[in-house]
Order: structure tokens, then C-alpha cells, then sequence
């Protein structure tokens, strides 16, 4: 039976855009299918009583610093986007409509915001950027943004967010491997491990 990465992110957080660099290779090699679960980083925190590391200043030097050691390790571009920390609510509903509407898309539309947000340092906060984005790369922009005040959407990502936290995550990336939790980008290998036992 062919295993499965339950992978739990939010565009808010670069470890799980590092995460995302890395996993369907990981997959691939695995013969492994990569399943994609959009959730509130902020629902998650506030729910296990968390906060950023980058909210506490001897910490968040330390993050920023090994973020850039594995951006390294993996040679992949990180660029802290310069809004960061940022409200990532409207693109993340986003991708729940996406899974919604047009889950052949979803894959798609994660790499090309992890793209524009940690490499490409797109304003998340600007929706005319966003819109243009979309447009530029075969997405109806309108259409993919008016998704974020859907009543449906909103239950959807709300509860996917709910969802892993009751499995136990504190924080984002959150992946699953055989209902086993890894939380983080610097737990791949135990992934790569589960995946091939």
C-alpha cells in the first residue's frame, strides 16, 4: 500500500516553505503521494497556548540563522519576505477554495505563492499584486481571491486548522506519516525514514 505525507502548512511560516522545497522529492523517491492541508499557523498557536519564535528575540536571531543554514543545505533561494510576520489569512483561504474548486490546481497554485511570498518577496498585503500574480500565471485572479470570503472556504480551512491541532500540532509545518506527527523542516530524514518503512 502506497504511503501517504499528510503535510500541514501555512504561507506564513518560511520553515514550511523549506519544507515544501524538499518534499515531493522526498515523495518521489518514495513512491509516496504528497497530500496538501492548508491550516491557520495563528489557530494553531493560539490552540496550544504557542507563540513565534520570532517573538521572542534571542530565539528569532537564532531562527533566522538556521533558516539560512538550511536554505543552504538544501540549495534552495530564501529571502525573508520583508512584511514578515505577516497575515497570511486571505491567501491560505485561498488555498482551501483551491483544494475546493480545483484541487488539480492546488500543488500549482502552493508553488507559486511560496515562490512570490520567500523568493520573490511579493507584498501579501497588497491584493493588486496578488490578483496580478494570478493572472500571470493562468489563475483567474478575481475568482481566486473572492474564494477567501466564501462561507464554505472559511469553514474548510477552519476546520482543517482544528483538525491538526486535535492530532496533537503546535505549529506549522506539521506533516503525518501513518498518523504520526513530524513537526518541522528539519524533521525530513524521520519523514524520508516512516515513509520507507
Amino acid at each position: 500500500m502506497t504511503k501517504a505525507v499528510e503535510f500541514y502548512f501555512d504561507f506564513a511560516s518560511p520553515t514550511a516553505y523549506l519544507a515544501h522545497t524538499q518534499l515531493p522529492a522526498i515523495c518521489d523517491a518514495c513512491d509516496a503521494s504528497l497530500n496538501y492541508h492548508p491550516a491557520l499557523l495563528g489557530g494553531i498557536f493560539k490552540a496550544a497556548a504557542n507563540s513565534s519564535p520570532i517573538m521572542v528575540p534571542a530565539k528569532g536571531g537564532y531562527m533566522m540563522s538556521d533558516l539560512a543554514r538550511y536554505a543552504k543545505r538544501y540549495d534552495v533561494t530564501l529571502n525573508i519576505n520583508t512584511n514578515f510576520p505577516f497575515n497570511s489569512l486571505a491567501l491560505m483561504r485561498c488555498a482551501a477554495g483551491i483544494k475546493i474548486t480545483q484541487p488539480e490546481r492546488l500543488a500549482e497554485y502552493i508553488a507559486l505563492m511560496y515562490q512570490a511570498i520567500w523568493v520573490d518577496n511579493l507584498n501579501v498585503n497588497d491584493e493588486a499584486s496578488v490578483a496580478t500574480l494570478l493572472n500571470e500565471n493562468g489563475f483567474d485572479g478575481a475568482a481566486v481571491l473572492a474564494l477567501s470570503q466564501d462561507v464554505k472556504v472559511k469553514e474548510a480551512l477552519k476546520s482543517t486548522t482544528e483538525d491538526v491541532d486535535s492530532k496533537g500540532a503546535f505549529g506549522l509545518p506539521s506533516m503525518f506519516v501513518d498518523d504520526e506527527l513530524y513537526f518541522g523542516q528539519d524533521r525530513l530524514d524521520f519523514v524520508k525514514e516512516a515513509l520507507l518503512a
